[in-house]
């Protein structure tokens, strides 16, 4: 396969409203998952796997702590000026809008790619969970002289109708989208499923130029809504198979072509339970294939008689004479005697005291959880100061304690 330029714009700009308490002071992309990383992270460290370096990062609702992450996390060799992930805001070229949709965005910098001029432009999104060698689809791309290459899912018929759907021939080639349909096509020789849009795209550089031109002139704002149904009636427009897609040093018991789009509380809290286990369904072990985040520059974990089971513990907790099980403990956490945890998720520099006990809860980074406190044991409870999902997630927003100095910010 020949060697082709490639830029990567990312869709980071995601406001996430169905995670919310998460999301109230940061974008989706910017929350945090599992031990020590952030969602946008899954993305990028696909893209630096599968040597592709120059990733533009498109960034849009409350923006800064993605912005703080990128800049402390993700620096590429300076002496190399093709390799870089750079955040880009709305630039507003166009007038006083921000961004207002996938294709606007993209068309919102347009300079930007012509600066680079590229063979081809991925355009990715930055809210799943998943691991994908690009390479392999930019094969499958140049391999059908295609137009445009969508990523395509495959997904039980029963579970179709919340996603965008596409209708393609035997050999990949899309001849319609469907919206979330209520009866949606099935695969080619395969009636048990149907392919659904992971929106991530593979465009040629000329045709994504003349596509955002003309959906300038027609008003378009969106890939998956308005220029891809245009262009699947006039181009090569291919669908990509994920679960083709092989990842170097992935384990027997995990599960193929593992993608999560973690847009709920619910879902984000499952994926979360997918990462645990002897054999975890995900296992962030991959020395083949890392997914990179911040270079944390603190103590390692520390246990004092404490009982752990099937949890995560990252660096700089403090475990002292507490039970933690089926749980993810993230940095600088302080747990003290007596606490008992099951199945939560506790994020950066919060502190539980004493006694308390926590079950099935989301807590969000800086909080302080007083000594003998209940949280997820009483529904009615919790739900008169915390958001409860209908499965009976309790989600504790984002506090305003750091312990670092002690006091309330």
């Amino acid at each position: 396969m020949p060697n082709r330029r490639i830029l990567a714009m990312v869709m980071a700009g995601g406001e996430g409203k169905r995670l919310y308490p998460l999301t109230c002071e940061r974008s989706k992309p910017s929350v945090p998952f599992g031990g020590r990383y952030r969602i946008v992270d899954f993305v990028l460290s696909n893209f630096v796997n599968s040597h592709i370096f120059a990733i533009y990062l498109l960034v849009q609702y409350k923006s800064q702590s993605l912005i703080e992450h990128i800049r402390r996390s993700w620096g590429l060799a300076p002496i190399f000026p093709e390799q870089f992930v750079t955040v880009v805001p709305p630039q507003m070229r166009e007038g006083p809008e921000w961004f207002q949709g996938t294709a606007d965005a993209v068309y919102q910098n347009l300079n930007l790619i012509r600066q680079h001029a590229p063979d081809l432009v991925a355009v990715f999104g930055a809210d799943h969970i998943y691991r994908m060698d690009v390479q392999q689809m930019v094969k499958f791309h140049l391999e059908n002289n295609a137009d445009v290459t969508v990523a395509a899912l495959p997904v039980h018929i029963t579970q179709a109708s919340s996603f965008g759907v596409i209708e393609c021939c035997e050999d990949g080639r899309i001849h319609q989208f469907h919206e979330k349909p209520k009866h949606p096509p099935t695969m080619p020789r395969n009636p048990a499923r149907a392919y659904a849009s992971m929106g991530n795209y593979l465009f040629s550089t000329e045709v994504l130029y003349a596509a955002l031109e003309e959906g300038k002139r027609r008003g378009e704002k969106d890939f998956g809504k308005h220029l891809l149904p245009r262009l699947c009636q006039s181009h090569r427009v291919f669908a990509y198979n994920f679960a083709d897609n092989r990842i170097p040093g992935v384990r027997d018991y995990e599960e193929e072509s593992y993608w999560r789009d973690v847009g709920t509380i619910d879902a984000y809290f499952l994926a979360h339970q997918d990462l645990l286990g002897l054999e975890p369904k995900f296992n962030l072990f991959n020395p083949h294939w890392r997914v990179a985040s911040s270079e944390y520059q603190g103590p390692s974990a520390k246990f004092m008689r404490a009982e752990i089971e099937n949890s995560i513990i990252d660096d700089g907790s403090f475990i002292k004479g507490a039970k933690v099980r089926n749980s993810i403990i993230r940095r600088e956490v302080l747990i003290e005697e007596g606490v008992e945890i099951d199945e939560c998720i506790i994020m950066d520099y919060a502190i539980i005291r004493r006694g308390a006990r926590l079950k099935r809860a989301i807590i969000d980074r800086y909080n302080l959880i007083g000594a003998d406190s209940r949280i997820g044991y009483d529904r009615q409870e919790d739900a008169k100061y915390f958001t409860v999902t209908d499965s009976g997630i309790v989600i504790v927003p984002k506090g305003k304690y750091d312990h670092s100095i002690g006091r309330y910010l």
